[in-house]
């Protein structure tokens, strides 16, 4: 890409704050399913920071790149992504902002154009970059993953989480080195570019755009070729003051200029099986490309100097007519400077007061429709949800009265059998009285031969007992009687035994 492309891609890039994009943004300890845009499917490691947010970007619902964002500098940490493509004809430039990092309860759960994230986003801009704050700056939003580099058409590289401050001759060249290295050393390099893993970042200085927005110290860049048994790893760095070309550093002078000390690769991405001889024609590359940038430098001096020059060589001769007419000449040219000079402060003035009146023009504009918008959208709002509750309102009116009726029913239904019960209970008693006097004589009649035949089984109960009683103390005295005679008997026996 020429600088004549990077010239017009970064005028397209200024009118990028107006417009819609997409990303999601991602909570846990990775970038989730963005993990691939990293050497080993391994985030770069260092210290976390509470101001940090994890972001996967996506377009088209297709992950694109991952993204470290500052929501403290409200520009991004770093951009991750793999090698470089063509970029895609015709695509417009887009602004986004991301809702969530201002609102994590937003519904919107993708990335939008401000003006809509305006209306239900609370605290928008109060954690990121809005596209307002690069309006009558003098520094532009430049992407740390340019466009250029992307094979998106619906690129969601044009989001500001993706952005830091950059003034449009920086933007330009830096631009024109990203493309520069890419196709002609980083992709070239690394067989067909598919295992080409590229970290751009963004180092914040002291400095900040109204207050809000820090502008870069410097931005750098991080290269990881994964080819088995050829791959290699190089960083660069490219300071934001004028005429600093881009340096070639090695990957862990990289990693200790940036302000956490992060480990980009894991492993360095196997520091201990590069290839050299890789890594040697790459900086030759990059020798050539800031030879180039002096080159540029140079001759964008000596065009101004050449310019210059044909424009005192375009001013007629002075005239040599005598004395008088040189001094004559001299005179009208002292009385006629000060009123061509107050002529160029009008029209500067003049100039100035009609570009800021219509620069407030249009931003009165902006917020008038925007408030319109607004507006047109709550009343409409409104008379939907006042529709459709008067709706649901008439709707539930039969389902209401028939369940009144029904409880009107079961009412009167519980009331009647309360007096049914209660009758039933007071004819209940006498009948019971009659049928009780009724029986008794069945039940009298009915006892007597019972009762005789118990008083029977009395009677000859008491007989037996008498007859036992009888019988049992008769066969006692006999028995005594006999053991008396017995007893008797048997002592005379042994007394007298001749007698006996």
């Amino acid at each position: 890409m020429g600088p004549e492309r990077c010239l017009a891609l970064g005028g397209l890039l200024a009118l990028a704050g107006l417009l819609e994009g997409r990303l999601v943004r991602q909570e846990e300890a990775g970038f989730g399913e963005c993990d691939r845009f990293f050497y080993a499917g391994t985030p770069p490691a260092g210290p976390a920071a509470a101001a940090h947010v994890r972001i996967c970007q996506r377009s088209e619902g297709a992950e694109r790149f991952a993204t470290l964002y500052s929501t403290q500098h409200r520009i991004p940490v770093y951009s991750a992504f793999r090698a470089a493509r063509p970029a895609p004809l015709g695509a417009e430039p887009r602004g986004l902002v991301e809702p969530q990092i201002d609102d994590p309860n937003s519904s919107l759960e993708e990335v939008t154009d401000e003006a809509e994230a305006i209306r239900s986003v609370n605290k928008l801009g109060s954690s990121q970059a809005l596209n307002e704050d690069f309006l009558d700056s003098d520094y532009r939003t430049g992407q740390l993953y340019p466009f250029s580099l992307s094979s998106d058409p619906h690129s969601a590289t044009f989001t500001l989480t993706n952005a830091a401050p950059m003034t449009p001759s920086f933007q330009e060249r830096w631009y024109m080195n990203l493309n520069s290295l890419m196709e002609r050393a980083l992709t070239p390099q690394c067989g067909s570019g598919d295992e080409l893993y590229i970290i751009a970042g963004a180092v914040p200085s002291d400095l900040r755009v109204r207050d809000r927005v820090s502008i870069p110290e410097f931005v750098w860049l991080a290269a990881c070729c994964a080819v088995p048994a050829g791959g290699w790893a190089m960083g660069f760095v490219k300071h934001t003051r004028d005429r600093e070309v881009i340096e070639d550093v090695m990957l862990r002078d990289l990693e200790k200029l940036l302000p956490f000390h992060l480990q980009l690769f894991q492993n360095n991405c196997g520091e201990s099986d590069q290839d050299t001889e890789k890594m040697k024609k790459i900086l030759e590359v990059v020798n050539q490309v800031q030879d180039e940038e002096r080159r540029l430098d140079s001759e964008g001096g000596s065009e101004m100097l050449s310019s210059a020059r044909g424009t005192r060589s375009a001013l007629p001769p002075p005239e040599t007519s005598g004395e008088g007419s040189s001094l004559l000449g001299g005179l009208l040219g002292f009385v006629a400077t000060p009123f061509i000079k107050l002529c160029q402060l009008i029209y500067y003035l003049a100039f100035g007061i009609l570009k800021y009146t219509v620069y407030f023009l249009w931003y009165v504009t902006k917020q008038v429709i925007n408030g319109l918008e607004s507006c047109l959208y709550r009343l409409g709002s409104a008379t939907i949800t006042y529709f459709l509750t008067i709706g649901e309102e008439l709707g539930s009116i039969p389902w209401k009265v028939l369940k009144v009726t029904v409880r009107i029913t079961r009412a009167v239904l519980r009331i009647l059998c309360c007096l049914l019960k209660v009758v039933c209970r007071v004819v209940g008693v006498p009948v019971r009285v009659l049928v009780d006097v009724a029986t008794f004589p069945v039940y009298t009649i009915g006892a007597v031969p019972i009762v005789c035949r118990d008083i029977a089984m009395g009677l000859g109960g008491i007989l037996s007992l008498l007859f036992d009683t009888a019988f049992g103390t008769m066969g006692g005295l006999f028995q005594v009687i006999f053991t008396v005679c017995k007893r008797v008997g048997y002592k005379i026996t042994f007394d007298n035994p001749g007698e006996l």
